[in-house]
């Protein structure tokens, strides 16, 4: 800039010089001669030097003037740049100031929403930590003051299943029963007990039940008690006192691990019996019925048993149960006699002299697949069982005769409805597995040398339940026990077996005066039919309808009042009616009305 200055004040005073250089040298112009008045003398013009140096002075001081205002240019100039620099310096400061405050607000943006995050969850901890002191304060008050379970040494004791009933029961025909019925004891037409009927009032089904659990790592182990008073002792009646007997349901034991297995013993349901979860002991499912022998066609046992399971996954199952067996009382026309099957029971045994016990040779084994696939709980289920006596032939040693017979069952149940409605179906068939089910009508017969012969039958039971409310329950169940034929030829060519056609069935339509008749009598005079019906149960059958209402149901237990009424028909294979009873046939009808009120532990 200063060189640019001086440059230019060098050529203005160069200009300037030959300027004046050359209006010094030109000539004077010739002037007009006239006649004028003398004037005074002018002041002489300063030389060239003069001008030169004035002209210089002027030039130095347009220069200094130059140099001053191009020193004040710089010195503004720099006060600008440093101005400029100071402010982008400041700049700098105020971008790295406000990247830092942006830093800062962004950092306390996050640092309050932490801290907000960490005060709601703080209200929400002390929320929740306030419900669980409040519930734990309530289960500690009612644990203490009302608890559902009894803790004993780090186990718990429930009496749930406990209750105590109030039941009737009324028959058209007599059976001497209580409020369970001998399925095959229905009085047949024209006996005397049919044209009789009869009322009991009882509260001997009033059960206690006692449950043990008690929790460790991978297991839990189940303890059961549950006993009724559906028993008479040597002494019972009802003339005054009504002093039955206790008598054992269940007793049994439980181990259930983690892993799937579940080991049980003692006296329980059979697997045979259904149940609803899985293959666990305690989730049977048994008829909605008064009757405490339940259901013409419902295959149970209530026995000992050793049982064996396995979950496979959480809709699979598998079991195995060793039980205890009994074979029913061989059942049959002219059966032989020289054998041994069993005998009463010894009073150092343990067993009830009037009772038959089987010398059985193996447990019942029973193995069984459920399958809950998401609707229902489907069964399927197989039964071996072991049959034996000792054969005595005349003139000839004697010996011992085994037969097995065993069948297979299976059923399913499930809601429909939104679980308004429940439908069920389960059924056995098989030989020799009569005791399964509900009627108990036999198990074997006999052949002529002896030997026993295991007798085809079927059971079948089928249930609809209608839940309208939670307090009602209506239910419908239709079910049977049937036996089939089995006979043959002795050497007499005399028919020996079950059902036989040769059964004298002359008297079943004739009402006998009294059971002291001479059965050899002549059948036509009253009271001399008594044993003229020899024919053996084909069957029995069940139609039944009844309902159960909750009047209240809730942490101080459940009060039910039940109503039901059953049509019972048990028919007898025909056999040799003669001309007093032509087709040879027999049946029998009893309508059933069941009362009961219960008060349910809770």
């Amino acid at each position: 800039m200063n060189f640019r200055l001086k440059t230019y004040a060098a050529a203005l005073l160069a200009v300037s010089l030959i300027t004046s250089y050359v209006y010094a040298s030109d000539p004077a112009a010739a002037g007009k001669k006239h006649v004028a008045t003398r004037k005074a003398a002018a002041p002489p013009k300063p030389d060239v030097q003069e001008q030169i140096q004035a002209l210089r002075q002027e030039l130095q001081g347009q220069i200094d003037s130059l140099k001053n205002s191009l020193a004040d240019k710089d010195a503004q100039l720099k006060q600008a740049q440093q101005a400029a620099a100071d402010a982008r310096a400041a700049a700098a400061s105020a971008e790295a100031a406000a990247t830092s405050q942006q830093q800062a607000v962004t950092e306390n943006t996050a640092a309050v929403t932490t801290l907000q995050s960490s005060v709601t969850d703080l209200k929400a901890n002390n929320v929740s930590l306030a419900t669980t002191v409040s519930d734990e304060t309530s289960a500690i008050k009612k644990a203490v003051s009302s608890p559902d379970v009894l803790h004993y040494k780090g186990i718990t004791l429930s009496p749930a299943g406990s209750f105590l009933a109030a039941e009737t029961v009324w028959r058209s025909g007599a059976t001497s029963g209580d409020v369970n019925t001998p399925f095959t004891g229905i009085p047949l037409q024209n006996s005397e007990a049919y044209n009789l009927s009869e009322f009991q009032g009882s509260g001997r089904q009033s059960r206690l039940a006692l449950k043990a659990v008690g929790k460790l790592d991978n297991v839990t182990l189940t303890g059961y008690y549950e006993a009724d008073w559906l028993s008479s002792g040597t002494t019972s009646n009802n003339n005054q006192s009504n002093s039955y007997t206790m008598r054992q349901r269940q007793l049994w034991a439980d181990a259930k691990f983690t892993n799937g297995w579940d080991v049980s013993g003692g006296q329980g349901w059979s697997l045979a019996t259904e149940t609803t979860a899985g293959l666990t002991r305690g989730t049977e499912i048994l008829p909605s019925s008064i009757d405490a022998q339940y259901e013409a066609g419902f295959a149970w046992a209530r026995q000992y048993s050793f049982r064996v399971s396995k979950n496979i996954g959480k809709q699979i199952f598998i079991g195995a149960s060793a039980e205890n067996a009994e074979t029913l009382n061989p059942a049959g026309q002219n059966l032989p006699t020289n054998l041994l099957i069993g005998s009463g029971g010894t009073g150092g045994g343990l067993y009830n002299t009037s009772a038959n016990y089987s010398f059985n040779l193996a447990p019942d084994m029973v193995a069984k697949i459920a399958v809950e696939p998401g609707w229902g709980h489907w069964e399927l289920f197989g039964v071996s069982r072991f049959f034996r006596d000792r054969i005595y032939p005349t003139g000839a040693t004697p010996y011992n005769n085994t037969v097995v017979g065993g069948g297979v069952g299976g059923g399913f149940r499930g809601p429909l409805f939104d679980k308004k409605v429940t439908i069920g179906l389960k059924g056995l068939y098989g030989e020799g597995v009569g005791r399964y089910g509900s009627s108990t009508i036999a198990d074997v017969t006999i052949r002529p040398n002896g030997t026993l012969s295991p007798l085809h039958g079927f059971s079948a039971l089928s249930t609809v339940e209608l839940n309208p409310t939670p307090r009602l329950n209506i239910y419908f169940n239709y079910g049977g026990d049937y036996i089939g034929r089995d006979w043959t030829l002795n050497a007499s060519n005399k028919q020996v077996g079950f059902g036989t056609r040769t059964a004298d069935m002359s008297g079943c339509g004739i009402e006998p005066a009294s059971t002291s008749a001479n059965p050899s009598a002549d059948p036509t005079t009253p009271g001399n039919s008594v044993n003229a019906c020899a024919g053996n149960n084909k069957d029995v059958q069940e139609a039944t309808v009844g309902y159960w209402f909750n009047f209240y149901n809730g942490p101080k237990g459940r009060l039910r009042q039940g109503f039901q009424y059953s049509r019972m028909e048990r028919d007898l294979w025909s056999g040799n009616g003669g001309t007093l009873n032509p087709g040879g046939g027999a049946h029998g009808v009893d309508n059933m009305v069941f009362t009961s009120f219960r008060y349910y532990l809770p």
